[in-house]
């Protein structure tokens, strides 16, 4: 008969805990549903990794990917690099299996998202797209309408932002930096939309406050951009992962 312990999924202060009590405990704690989410979303990307046959690595990109990573992290030793491994709870075989799963990873996640990568980008573009703005912020409009005017007829912006402006880029002589279109009030983005860098657009009213911008720089979006490109990459595996999950049928059953 098996005793407490060797059932035990965990043993904390020597005390033993079962499966099912870890589970109670996370149910309790309201983690339970993320704990079986993280579980199925891995027996996903284990089971496609596993039998996609278009996703094989060259045994030669893996090997020198190894070698790449011992050199950066300072492990070409054996001895150290045993020691690593140790401390990390994993063998050599399980290590060059992380690393030949890494590129499979990436080699998935080419082939799902590649059909659905442009006309996903055009959905988003609105939020991909920045603009680079600067504002002076005020209280009344009667002042803005005066500052305005300051501005247009050779005033500096800089100055009066710094003087005048109660938002906290004041300081930067009111510089905002990069904005998404998407998140811009509609009647702010319209205005800016049809504005050339270097122009005002205002005053509008804000949040009870009223706003002077001065367009300084559009910058569209491009799937050019590898780090967007990357973005939309990760969000949709992730859709396409949680699609996968929906359609499973999951039970949870425990035996002590």
């Amino acid at each position: 008969m098996e005793s407490q312990e060797s059932k035990a999924l965990l043993i904390v202060d020597e005390q033993p805990l079962s499966l099912r009590q870890c589970l109670r405990y996370l149910q309790s704690g309201g983690k339970l549903q993320g704990f079986i989410g993280d579980i199925l979303r891995q027996y996903v990307l284990e089971r496609e990794l596993a039998t996609r046959e278009e996703l094989e690595v060259s045994p030669a990109v893996v090997e020198q990917a190894v070698v790449d990573f011992r050199l950066q992290q300072q492990l070409t030793d054996a001895k150290a690099f045993q020691e690593w491994l140790t401390r990390n709870g994993i063998n050599y075989e399980q290590f060059h299996t992380q690393i030949s799963n890494s590129f499979k990873l990436e080699k998935l996640k080419a082939l799902i998202t590649e059909a659905r990568l442009q006309e996903h980008f055009i959905e988003r573009k609105l939020f991909f797209d920045r603009v680079v703005l600067s504002r002076i912020v005020v209280a009344d409009k009667d002042l803005a309408d005066e500052l305005y005017t300051q501005i247009k007829e050779g005033g500096s912006f800089e100055q009066l932002a710094q003087e005048y402006s109660i938002a906290d880029e004041k300081v930067a002589n009111g510089m905002m930096g990069p904005v998404s279109r998407g998140t811009l009030p509609d009647i702010l983005r319209a205005a800016i939309d049809s504005s050339n860098p270097g122009e005002l657009v205002g005053p509008i009213e804000s949040e009870k406050h009223w706003a002077i911008f001065r367009v300084e720089q559009f910058l569209p979006a491009t799937l050019e951009d590898a780090q967007l490109r990357q973005a939309m990459q990760n969000e949709l595996f992730e859709r396409w992962i949680t699609e996968k999950i929906q359609t499973m049928t999951v039970k949870l059953q425990v035996n002590e």
